[in-house]
Parts: C-alpha cells; sequence; structure tokens
C-alpha cells in the first residue's frame, strides 16, 4: 500500500465496493447515521482507492450511503493505493470487525473472495485472522439452496441451526426441509432439539417429525423472534457507535441463549 493521505471529494465521484460483503442496509439505522451526520458530520473518513475517472470505496460504504441520505455534496476520504484483491479484502475484514455481516452474507463472501481470487481455505482464513474451520463450516452453508437458506434466515433460525438443516439434503426433498424451519421457528428449538428432531426425519422420513406441545400462552413472548430482539440491542449499538464512541458489540451463541456483550469505554 502506498502513501495514504486525506481530501474532500465530490461525493457524486464515488462509487460502491463491487465486493462489499454486506447484502443488506437497515433503512432505519442509515437514517438514524445520515441524522448524526448532519449534526456532527463525518467523524471517520471514507476509505477509498483511485479507479480511472472516480473513487471506488474501500471501506465506509455505510457512512457513504448515510452521507448521500444526508445530502453531502463533499465528504472526507483516505486515499489509499489497493489492488482488486486487497481491496476486497479489506471490504471483508472491516464488516467482520464491525460485526455487520449476517452469516449468510459472511459465507458468501468467504466464497466470492475464493473463486474470485483463487485462495484456499486456509490462505482466506489466514487473510482475515479466522480458522479454516470457520470458513469451511461458513461455505457448507452454501450448500442449501439460496431460498432455503434465506427462508431459514427470515424465520430467525441461527447459523447453528441452519448447519443442522444440511443433513437433510441427502434426503434431496425440499419440502421437507422447509417444514422443518417451520417448525423449528414456531417451536423455538434449541440447536440439540432441532437435531433430534432432523435425526427423527432421516430416521422416519415418510413420518410428521415429532415436535412438543405447543407452548402456555404465558410463554408466547417468548416465541417472538429473537432476531428482533437482537436487532433491537444492535441498532442502539450502531447509535452510540455513530457519537464516535469505540464501542464494540459481539453475539456469543450458546444453546439456549445468546449472550449479548457491548463494550463502551470510560470516558477519562
Amino acid at each position: 500500500m502506498g502513501e495514504k493521505k486525506i481530501i474532500e471529494v465530490e461525493i457524486d465521484s464515488i462509487l460502491p465496493n463491487p465486493y462489499q460483503p454486506r447484502l443488506h442496509f437497515s433503512d432505519s439505522a442509515l437514517k438514524e447515521l445520515a441524522d448524526s451526520i448532519k449534526i456532527h458530520g463525518i467523524i471517520q473518513p471514507i476509505t477509498v482507492r483511485k479507479k480511472d475517472d472516480h473513487y471506488e470505496i474501500v471501506a465506509g460504504e455505510r457512512r457513504f450511503r448515510a452521507s448521500k441520505l444526508a445530502g453531502l455534496e463533499k465528504v472526507p476520504v483516505i486515499i489509499t493505493d489497493m489492488n482488486d484483491e486487497a481491496s476486497a479484502v479489506v471490504a471483508m475484514l472491516e464488516n467482520l470487525q464491525r460485526e455487520d455481516l449476517d452469516y449468510l452474507e459472511e459465507a458468501i463472501g468467504y466464497s466470492n473472495l475464493i473463486k474470485e481470487y483463487g485462495f484456499t481455505q486456509q490462505q482466506l482464513a489466514e487473510k482475515l485472522g479466522k480458522s479454516q474451520s470457520t470458513i469451511a463450516n461458513k461455505i457448507r452453508l452454501l450448500k442449501l439452496p439460496e431460498h432455503i437458506r434465506n427462508e431459514a434466515m427470515e424465520k430467525g433460525l441461527s447459523e447453528r441451526h441452519t448447519r443442522a438443516l444440511l443433513k437433510l439434503l441427502k434426503l434431496d426433498d425440499e419440502e421437507i426441509i422447509r417444514k422443518a424451519i417451520d417448525k423449528i421457528s414456531k417451536n423455538q428449538m434449541t440447536v440439540k432439539k432441532a437435531e433430534t428432531m432432523i435425526k427423527d426425519i432421516l430416521d422416519n422420513p415418510k413420518e410428521e417429525p415429532k415436535t412438543e406441545e405447543e407452548p402456555p400462552k404465558r410463554n408466547m413472548k417468548a416465541m417472538i423472534n429473537m432476531r428482533i430482539y437482537l436487532n433491537t440491542i444492535k441498532q442502539a449499538y450502531d447509535m452510540i457507535k455513530n457519537t464516535g464512541v469505540d464501542a464494540q458489540y459481539k453475539e456469543v451463541e450458546k444453546d439456549d441463549y445468546v449472550d449479548v456483550i457491548v463494550r463502551i469505554p470510560k470516558r477519562k
């Protein structure tokens, strides 16, 4: 990488990163960031590289979108010298460090980097500071048809739930997988219970999978999609980050619950 410098450039001269692994951006979170930018400006410049007669984003896609939403005509940028491979890796790293990607976006991002640049899983793992098994487990999820894995995500299934569904591919029956997704979601199954149900399906594919009785009404609040709760916490975290605080966010998935850790440094 060559020398870096910060300048202001016309926002219309900036193009998105074609290697951006993040596929979904929350409209409400973008609006909150845009409102913050209107008041405080852009605290962290967007990182770009020169491409012909324009600039291409390396890191800062969300800030770029929010700046356009805020009506900015110029934005501060850091110009860096990178080739396509380095730009793609940095875009992935930025999203991983900020934990902005869902597990399917992460899997697709890894797969695209391997296909585009010929990395082995081990080489990619070393570049991203991950284990080879992490890369392999994520990419395995892509064996599920796209509409099936998207349905699993939309119904709140975790990565481990979705990975358990891979065993059902040997039955070559998408309807069985979709029914399993529906039962896991409606019954809010733990990973262990979902795996037990999937084993029952494999042992008796023509029978309806066994599930627990419907939960009592007093437990209906627990049936609300867990991802709604997590997204609410994440939006609050994004608001903290938008003020310039170097906060950190982490989700640790357990069998029966998810630990959410938000670390905020004390101001001295």
